[in-house]
């Protein structure tokens, strides 16, 4: 199985990095081919053709050069995802967020690259520890427009990271060894 961490983390340490980790560590241990990718130095969507480019008929965005392509082929060939990021402003990271606009535009609907995968949300806010569920809102509204399957919700935030940690790793690890979503244990 390859499992895939998409990251909208712009720093290599702290929380966010610290609970990434956390995820790599549980993919692997449930046996993996596990890895990152890190979206910042993403260019943002140019909303070409008139809102819908070749990203709508093509599948593949017309500024992918960027490095956009090889993210969305990396998408493509994992089996299962975890999407993490900071908090910003009960949102998703900037970087992650343009990630989603150029992604569902290629990847819409049944049919695409996401479409069936389990995918773990993870959203991890500083400071006041507020706007986890509108973040992981906004990654749920992401998944039900590219038809991928919701596997956990997890917050962590510095008050509850101390147990929550162990939830990614377990969800990660299960999610690797072949658990799907919906089953009953």
């Amino acid at each position: 199985m390859k499992y895939l961490i998409v990251s909208g983390n712009p720093k290599h340490d702290g929380l966010c990095y610290s609970i990434a980790e956390e995820v790599l560590r549980g993919a692997k241990d449930g046996g993996a081919d596990a890895g990152f990718l890190t979206v910042e130095e993403l260019g943002r969507c140019h909303v070409c053709a008139n809102g819908w480019g070749s990203c709508r008929e093509k599948h593949c965005c017309a500024f992918g050069e960027d490095g956009f392509n090889r993210a969305q082929d990396a998408v493509k060939k994992s089996d299962s995802l975890c999407f993490i990021t900071p908090v910003y402003w009960g949102e998703t990271a900037e970087a992650l967020k343009g990630f989603f606009d150029r992604l569902r535009r290629c990847e819409f609907g049944q049919n695409g690259a996401l479409s069936g995968k389990q995918i773990l949300l993870v959203a991890s806010p500083g400071g006041t520890g507020n706007g986890m569920l509108t973040c992981l809102e906004q990654m749920d509204r992401f998944c039900r427009h590219t038809g991928a399957v919701i596997f956990d919700y997890i917050g962590i935030n510095r008050w509850n990271h101390d147990y929550k940690k162990s939830a990614v790793y377990a969800a990660a690890r299960f999610m690797a060894e072949g658990r799907r979503a919906g089953e009953t244990v």
